[in-house]
């Protein structure tokens, strides 16, 4: 009856991918001959690759703005707190940073504070730009200072590029170049009062070297995928009014860009332009119907591998099927546990069959315990069934990691030493860390808790956290059956379980190790495991270190 039934189900799997596949791959591939057959030229891909260069001249311009607010962020790191800006501060900020043409500071008591670049002080037209540059803030200032400020402390607040970019075009002999400014404000916490500082670019710069290397950079990550290697895109970068090139990456063979987009954010008054090197959209056309008839041939052969590759699709959903049904019953045992536990000492402490205050206050704690291991069963369930659905969200705030992995483990105590575990608990001094405290909490249970199912004689559990290599490491150690290695990198999938006898003898869910992969990944961290059969395993979630506690640690390491 069983084979008879196997046989039925596997008739009607294969009469599902003939009706779900097979007919519409060849009906597509009839109607698609019918289709070019008609095309002369196909105005469609034309148009489709407009909308490519379009959307490659989007991501340029999100790219220059990135770079450009990257190098201001680094300048704007080294000036002093607000109102300690003077020309030996700012004559540093220049030093540091090449790029920048003239440095300033303005507050109401000491007025405009501007330097310039010593070494190219002995250029007439670099003076005469930092003199009227210097003239310029120090009229505006005085007259839009309250307003502007507050624009500025508004735009940060709000979450947007808290920079104010200004556009000049500067003379140099006969003609003149592009130059930005970047002016920002900060405000002094423990005064109130408000500073606007900024950067001017230094216009040789972004012509000679920060407009054509970035041109190329974008190219070569953009528009290389877009393209074929016998008709690549090229770029140039020209003035909004003037179609003369300012700089252009490498390969541009002069004519009228086919596509162009007028830039905002750092760099406003200039226009990205792409067009095709050595031929035109038209001839790309025509080209892409010739061998669209090749691709069509070799779409009918892999019909055939279309259909193997969605039969194994197949087996594997209905391999996951007894693997979430396995899963069905694991959890089913794991959640009658703690729930026959809490009813056991509830109704004994409903009968009133105790008879000292410490034993009612031991049951209690017991049923506070069984609760909360419920609670985190039922939200390590929970947590999967949102990732599953794309609804998990992360609360990322700055927490002490050496506090939050304590108190976890604090309030973990009563199961390890319920166990019979010996503990050993090493926590060193780490800078704060971005995570969301709940989930980074509950991939440390989930793997304490692995700690406590898979070891059977030498019951030793260790927690390190610890700070390595630019990262923040924390670790759980066990002295448990261990991990083979061709299994170590599959114990993370869901659903999975290590083959060992001794693992399948323990009930378990097989989510917690693939809910710690998901968390430690959206911290943008990594998580490995170190084991070896009979020697034990040891767990190590890795989470990089922001570049602002980088600084302070070097920091304090200089003053040490």
């Amino acid at each position: 009856m069983k084979l008879n039934r196997a046989g039925s189900e596997r008739k009607r799997l294969i009469l599902t991918l003939e009706l779900a596949v097979v007919l519409p791959a060849a009906a597509l591939v009839i109607l698609s001959a019918l289709h070019l057959k008609s095309i002369q030229r196909d105005r469609a891909v034309e148009a489709a690759i407009q909308r490519d260069f379009a959307q490659v001249l989007k991501i340029s311009e999100k790219q220059l703005n990135h770079k450009a607010y990257d190098l201001v962020d680094d300048a704007k790191a080294d000036f002093p707190e607000p109102g300690m800006a003077c020309v030996a501060t700012l004559d540093k900020i220049l030093a540091a940073h090449p790029y920048v043409a003239h440095v300033f500071s303005y507050t109401p008591e000491s007025g405009v504070i501007l330097r310039s670049q010593p070494s190219r002080m002995s250029d007439a037209n670099f003076r005469a730009e930092g003199d009227y540059l210097n003239r310029m803030m120090d009229g505006w200032m005085k007259m839009e200072y309250e307003d502007f400020s507050k624009k500025l402390l508004k735009m940060a607040k709000k979450g947007d590029t808290p920079y104010y970019i200004d556009p000049s075009w500067p003379t140099r002999g006969e003609k003149h170049i592009y130059q930005n400014t970047a002016m920002f404000a900060r405000k002094n916490e423990a005064t109130g009062k408000v500073e606007i500082d900024g950067i001017t670019f230094d216009a040789e710069y972004l012509q000679d070297k920060f407009f054509p290397e970035m041109l190329n950079t974008v190219m070569s990550r953009n528009a290389a995928e877009a393209q074929s290697n016998t008709e690549p895109a090229v770029m140039m970068l020209h003035a909004k009014n003037d179609s003369t090139p300012i700089a252009a990456c490498t390969g541009w063979d002069g004519g009228t860009p086919e596509i162009e987009r007028n830039l905002e954010g750092a760099f406003p008054g200039l226009t990205l332009g792409i067009k095709l090197r050595g031929t035109t959209l038209e001839a790309l056309g025509t080209h892409f119907v010739h061998t669209s008839f090749l691709i069509l041939g070799g779409l009918s052969l892999l019909l055939g591998g279309g259909i193997f590759m969605t039969y194994r699709n197949v087996s594997k959903e209905m391999a996951l099927a007894k693997l979430k049904s396995d899963f069905v019953s694991n959890v089913s045992h794991e959640l009658r546990t703690p729930l026959s536990l809490i009813r056991l000492y509830a109704e004994t402490l409903e009968m009133g069959r105790l008879t000292s205050p410490e034993k009612y206050q031991e049951y209690y704690q017991i049923i506070r315990k069984e609760s909360e291991r419920l609670t985190a069963l039922i939200n390590n369930i929970l947590d999967f069934s949102r990732i599953e659905a794309g609804r998990k969200e992360y609360d990322f705030r700055e927490t002490d990691m050496r506090e939050l992995v304590h108190n976890t483990l604090e309030s973990y105590r009563y199961q390890i030493e319920q166990h019979g575990f010996s503990y050993v608990e090493k926590i060193d001094d780490v800078p704060p860390m971005r995570v969301d405290r709940e989930a980074m909490a509950r991939s440390l249970l989930n793997l304490v808790n692995n700690a406590l199912k898979y070891s059977q004689d030498r019951k030793y559990i260790g927690v390190n956290l610890y700070r390595d290599n630019g990262s923040v490491k924390l670790e759980v150690v066990d002295h448990g059956i261990g991990i083979p290695v061709p299994e170590q990198q599959k114990i993370f999938e869901k659903f999975y379980r290590v083959g060992d006898p001794l693992v399948h003898n323990t009930k378990g869910s097989g989510l917690g190790l693939s809910l710690v992969r998901h968390i430690v990944k959206a911290h943008g961290g990594e998580v490995e495991v170190e084991s070896a059969p009979g020697q034990g395993s040891r767990f190590i979630i890795a989470l990089p270190v922001e570049a602002k506690h980088e600084k302070a640690a070097a920091g304090s390491l200089q003053c040490a």
